[in-house]
């Protein structure tokens, strides 16, 4: 029986195929739109789309004015979640475990040549319905949003987003999470200092194609796979205090927990 895949189809994926065992190495140029159409006897059109297809899943990247070259599809770590770490729930292994530091926040890796960095912005405003039922508050309720942008080495690493409802932390030394004397502490550390025992988190993981604003801060192409953790902070008395959204490239991170068992 023939295959029956489209031709386009077969060209990426013989190609990732080459790509997979080593034949067509990182840095290493992809066959130009000539050469493709000769070895698989197809279009222009046929062979754009192939090369579309194998962009889009990672392997390839376009140079302006020099080609298609084979991308680096190495994982650059781990994100990691223990129930005996701090409350953010995936800090960053990259080479050698460090400790995180808010919502989602990479930790630098061992070793000066790393710095971690990021940027934070807050803005008030109402919460969308999803939101709303996440912190199990009313929708339009208003929350505190804070979104960050994670960068090692200025490349970019995560994306998170972070709503608080206000009747919480309003008028309090906590109500931005990077100013005043409690910034950058964490969900936990902030808000036990206005009496708050966060005693818990859940997070859901799911995959999805990448936003292009996602895709544009990350560094990857639009419908690329992206890993979404939807992380919940309660307190003692079973109340949402925090939730975020947590966005990294999946063909790039790993997600590794540390699950402790009890007797």
């Amino acid at each position: 029986m023939g295959d029956a895949r489209p031709v386009y189809q077969r060209i990426a994926d013989d190609l990732r195929r080459r790509i997979d065992e080593g034949a067509l190495a990182v840095g290493d140029r992809i066959p130009s739109r000539s050469e493709l159409k000769r070895a698989y006897a197809a279009s222009d059109q046929t062979v754009d789309r192939a090369v579309r297809v194998l962009k889009a899943a990672g392997y390839a990247e376009g140079r302006f004015g020099r080609g298609v070259f084979v991308t680096d599809r190495a994982p650059l770590g781990s994100l990691l979640r223990s129930t005996g770490g701090v409350d953010s729930p995936f800090a960053a292994r990259v080479h050698t475990a460090g400790a995180a530091d808010g919502p989602g926040r990479p930790a630098p890796r061992t070793g000066p040549e790393t710095v971690v960095t990021w940027e934070a912005s807050s803005s008030e405003g109402a919460a969308p319905q999803r939101i709303a039922e996440r912190l199990r508050i009313a929708p339009g309720e208003r929350v505190l949003c804070t979104h960050y942008e994670y960068l090692a080495n200025r490349h970019p690493v995560q994306l998170a987003t972070s709503w608080e409802p206000l009747a919480i932390t309003e008028g309090t030394d906590v109500a931005l999470p990077e100013r005043g004397p409690y910034a950058r502490r964490g969900v936990r550390g902030r808000l036990a200092a206005i009496g708050i025992r966060v005693v818990r988190a859940q997070e859901l993981v799911g995959a999805r194609p990448a936003t292009t604003p996602e895709a544009e801060a990350l560094g990857c192409a639009a419908g690329s796979c992206v890993t979404v953790i939807e992380r919940t902070h309660f307190d003692g008395d079973g109340r949402a205090v925090e939730t975020s959204d947590i966005v990294v490239r999946a063909d790039r991170w790993r997600l590794e927990y540390d699950i402790a068992f009890t007797s």
